[in-house]
């Protein structure tokens, strides 16, 4: 999976993270292609909650254990 960001909090302000089969992960700044979609989302990060607005999957809350302050905005894509 491929998740484009847009907004602030994250090291670069468009970025792509890229997510393996095994789990792993790792990003690159700006947009990688190709883009395949399969859905937009808002994602708020105030402390150690988060909540996502995902096109796909609906509203979800998180709780993490790191605490941040982010707003981005997302495509999701394979």
């Amino acid at each position: 999976m491929k998740y484009i960001e847009i907004g602030v909090g994250n090291k670069w302000f468009v970025r792509t993270e890229i997510e393996r089969e095994d789990g792993t992960e790792y990003e690159r700044k700006g947009v990688v292609g190709p883009i395949r979609f399969r859905s937009f989302y808002v994602r708020v990060w105030f402390g150690d909650k988060v909540i996502v607005f995902d096109s796909l999957e609906g509203i979800k809350r998180i709780k993490k254990e790191r605490k941040g302050l982010k707003f981005l905005v997302g495509v999701v894509s394979e």
